[in-house]
């Protein structure tokens, strides 16, 4: 099986692809972990992510589909796979569809995690990180709060919210991902191969129902 998963920051998408992986022997194909090995390898398309990456940039859609391209190219290519983080965008989702044609490689389903903005600025809001750079502990004030609000369990310093996880932070990034990911869901949409589930509830409980959605 070989299928891609999109959903918002926060949507829990890394940790179904996760259990996915795990379960149903696919390779969980994360883009961020793919760049960091192109890098580390020192390859052509490493040598050009790199200066986006140590810059905190966004690397460009061209170097990211080279990346994949050659990865799928490559003599031990991935052959069932679990797209996370990629495509983002609908360029990217036409350089992915020539790619997997060259290669014979059909998907199978695009899943959509969908989550609501306000349940997704709820989640992420509610993270807060020690301050302590000798521990950088974090908590969920909904999931795991500290035992002393505002204080670390571990070493009793002051907790921070990262600019990360600031509600107005959150809602940019997910204006974005909605701009991005509309011609994405309409592309895979048309071919037939998207499949919507919702987000909410617990972890198993979304899992059975990805699992449903896609037959197995």
């Amino acid at each position: 099986m070989r299928m891609i998963f999109i959903g918002p920051p926060g949507s829990g998408k890394g940790t179904q692809a996760q259990l996915l992986s795990q379960r149903l022997g696919l390779l969980h194909f994360a883009t961020g972990d793919i760049l960091r090995d192109a890098v580390a390898k020192d390859t052509p398309e490493g040598q050009r992510a790199k200066p986006f990456m140590t810059g905190g940039q966004l690397v460009p859609d061209i170097i990211v589909n080279d990346i994949v391209n050659a990865r799928l190219r490559s003599k031990n290519r991935p052959v069932k796979f679990i797209m996370d983080g990629y495509p983002r965008t609908l360029a990217q989702a036409n350089s992915f569809d020539a790619v997997l044609k060259e290669q014979g490689l059909d998907l199978d389903a695009v899943v959509f995690l969908n989550v609501g903005d306000e349940e997704i600025v709820r989640r992420n809001g509610a993270r807060w990180t020690c301050i302590n750079p000798e521990c950088k502990a974090t908590y969920n004030t909904l999931t795991r709060p500290p035992l002393t609000p505002g204080r670390c369990d571990l070493c009793q310093h002051l907790l921070y919210q990262r600019e990360d996880d600031d509600p107005a932070t959150i809602r940019r990034r997910l204006q974005y991902f909605h701009e991005q990911a509309a011609g994405i869901l309409d592309h895979y949409a048309r071919q037939g191969r998207l499949i919507e589930v919702p987000g909410r509830g617990d972890i198993e409980a979304i899992y059975a129902s990805i699992v449903k959605a896609l037959g197995k």
